[in-house]
């Protein structure tokens, strides 16, 4: 196993790290979706009210993660439009207090991946301690500034194998989220360290998942919500030909929806297929809502335009634009790709290097695979995710 997995703790990668601010279950779906842009995954932690105000974060309280595929399917349910987002998180996000775990900053690295690898998304660390016993100091690089460890005292000599806490710095307990971007942040930077792992391709590191969720573009888009998994929290809309071969056109997941405009992707889950929710309208947006049926979220939205004070978004024209994707031509269902509403993929021959590099500039939660030795570039045959890279990583490493 890599020396890097063991001489590192779970403390040197919140160096410079955010206080965590909570989410309550008692906030809006308005709180979520803002929280939300801010934050990796598309996802965040929700917690119980707290006891009193000074109670520190806790596992106890944590209830579970909320994510923007969350949101707009609970807009496209809900059929209220811009009323439904002054919902209370609680009534939407589903309870797993198996996503996070409360762990001391001592933890050793190489523990931690492994209860990444088990299904944990968070780990909520204390930053009011220091710690001992690391024989190399981490600066972090953390949205892009290089932060210094002002929390923590001076490392040990190296080969010390304790990790006591140390007495803490201040009464308060202060504490920060962990997320498995910043995991892999970290790998990144130890790319020497874990040679020649990062330059072997995902094929023979069997990081590639096969297993992947899949929905026909015909199939309507609420069909495609329905089948997400947790993790990753994407599924691709596929072409299959007459020999059953599945060609990706673009994919539904929270990251594609991290930063989007939820009402009108509710609508769009609604009222069109998997293929036309990805493409979009053309990029003129002109194809207006009242082309297309209109089922309870149109009727809904109708109603609030008639409001005071509302804007008329019954007038409004959709388009990929809408749901945060950039614009496409609308004639057919493939090619047509630009930008954002590509799906993010890769080819079975790529570096692990270069699949994890692609997932942090995205700041995406999966890489569609597709078949390096196929005449077409779009033949899906699986999918890379987190969890995949952090097994291929320690288990190549042993």
């Amino acid at each position: 196993m890599a020396a890097v997995f063991y001489h590192h703790v779970v403390g040197d990668l919140t160096v410079g790290k955010p206080e965590i601010a909570e989410l309550s279950d008692a906030d809006t779906l308005d709180d979520a979706a803002r929280a939300i842009a801010g934050s990796p995954e598309g996802a965040v932690p929700v917690w119980r009210a707290r006891a009193a105000p000074d109670d520190p974060p806790s596992g106890a309280r944590f209830l579970g993660m909320i994510s923007a595929v969350d949101i707009a399917a609970f807009l496209a349910g809900a059929g209220a439009g811009d009323r439904a987002m002054r919902a209370a998180v609680g009534e939407v996000v589903q309870p797993n207090q198996d996503l996070l775990r409360e762990v001391d900053p001592g933890t050793r690295l190489i523990d931690a991946l492994e209860l990444m690898r088990n299904g944990v998304k968070r780990f909520l660390v204390r930053k009011n301690g220091s710690w001992t016993g690391i024989t190399k100091r981490f600066s972090m690089l953390y949205n892009g500034k290089w932060m210094k460890n002002s929390e923590s005292g001076s490392p040990s000599s190296a080969g010390s194998s304790s990790m006591q806490l140390s007495p803490f710095v201040s009464c308060a307990e202060r504490f920060c989220c962990l997320s498995r971007e910043d995991i892999l942040r970290f790998l990144i930077g130890c790319l020497g360290a874990l040679a020649p792992i990062p330059l072997s391709p995902i094929c023979t590191l069997g990081a590639i998942n096969p297993h992947y969720c899949h929905v026909e573009a015909s199939a309507p888009a609420m069909e495609a919500i329905q089948k997400i998994p947790g993790d990753p929290c994407g599924v691709a809309v596929v072409e299959t030909t007459s020999d059953g071969v599945r060609k990706i056109i673009g994919d539904i997941s929270a990251y594609k929806l991290w930063k989007c405009d939820y009402v009108a992707a509710a609508w769009a889950l609604a009222n069109l297929s998997a293929g036309q929710f990805v493409i979009g309208a053309d990029e003129n947006g002109s194809t207006p809502i009242s082309a297309f049926p209109l089922p309870s979220i149109s009727s809904s939205l109708s109603e609030e335009a008639t409001e005071p004070g509302r804007s008329p978004r019954l007038l409004k024209k959709f388009s990929s634009r809408n749901i945060g994707f950039l614009n496409s031509q609308a004639n057919q269902v493939r090619s047509m790709y630009r930008g954002r509403s590509s799906p993010l993929m890769c080819r079975s021959t790529s570096s692990l290097a270069a699949v994890m590099a692609q997932m942090l500039s995205h700041r995406a939660t999966h890489v569609w695979v597709t078949d390096a030795e196929a005449e077409e570039d779009d033949v899906l045959v699986g999918v890379v995710g987190y969890t995949d890279i952090f097994a291929a990583v320690t288990r190549s490493s042993a």
